[in-house]
């Protein structure tokens, strides 16, 4: 134990006396009372709010800690210990643990505007800061992610909060986009009525938002063609996938190449 803290309880309960034994207990008595008051009070003002059950949790927590800790000062004094050296000295711990913690402090405060600002839930498929996958668990210090191929992504809550991030599952449908090519030669009728066939033949796609075909883009060697459809959120890669084998199948019915960059090199016969 520090010399100092030692010199400080030796100074100041030797002059304690039974009135202010007394005066400290009725003081911590109502200051339990103001407590549980305040507990319930707040608790019925966040059970009306729209935070998260968790967020509410950890806020009627924090607030609990915060309050001890200033009926504990309010007692302490009540018995007549000077005050002045343990609260410089408590302001010398807090300051070091909150450097320490500072990341840490700030996944938590990214955890609370989450909870509270409810940018995704449990369940929906999200994308941030590089990784995309379902949300399985939201703490105070971190979320978990589950990607595609079944690996588990942790996320600090910090990233979270700063970085942008894609909801893929608020709306409740996704949009599947496929650029493909096609020759010159073909006309335009043939390949958006061969692409209309593929999105014919593919189940599971969105009636409405209605699926549409354009020409996008003329490249050097091939047209490109724009696909776009709305799917569920849940069916999106089956669709994608299953389309995209579509596409190919119906070009070859409707005698559309599909090309790819390619060089043509014509030599000429001085002669």
């Amino acid at each position: 134990m520090p010399a100092e803290f030692t010199d400080f309880l030796n100074n100041s309960i030797g002059g304690i006396s039974l009135g202010d034994v007394a005066a400290a207990a009725v003081t911590l008595a109502i200051c339990l009372l103001v407590i549980r008051f305040v507990r319930r009070v707040i608790q019925k003002l966040l059970a009306k709010s729209r935070l998260d059950k968790r967020a509410q949790k950890y806020i009627i927590s924090g607030i609990k800690v915060m309050l001890y800790l200033l009926t504990g000062i309010i007692v302490v004094s009540k018995l007549g210990i000077d005050m002045t050296s343990l609260v410089a000295m408590l302001s010398v711990v807090s300051l070091g643990i909150t450097l320490a913690m500072e990341d840490i402090l700030a996944n938590i405060a990214g955890g609370l505007v989450i909870l509270s600002s409810h940018p995704f839930t449990i369940g929906d498929i999200i994308e941030a800061d590089g990784a995309s996958g379902t949300v399985e668990e939201i703490t105070l210090n971190y979320t978990k992610l589950v990607t595609g191929d079944g690996q588990v992504v942790l996320l600090p809550n910090k990233t979270l909060a700063d970085s942008k991030m894609v909801n893929y599952s608020v709306l409740g449908r996704r949009r599947s986009v496929h650029l493909i090519t096609a020759s010159y030669d073909a006309p335009t009728e043939t390949v958006k009525a061969a692409c209309e066939k593929a999105l014919s033949m593919t189940d599971g796609i969105l009636a409405d938002p209605a699926a549409e075909v354009y020409l996008s883009n003329f490249g050097a060697s091939s047209i490109e063609y724009m696909v776009r459809c709305w799917t569920p959120v849940d069916d999106y890669w089956p669709i994608h996938c299953l389309l995209s084998e579509n596409i190919r199948k119906a070009f070859e019915e409707f005698g559309v190449e599909m090309t790819y960059d390619h060089l043509n090199v014509h030599v000429m016969n001085e002669k």
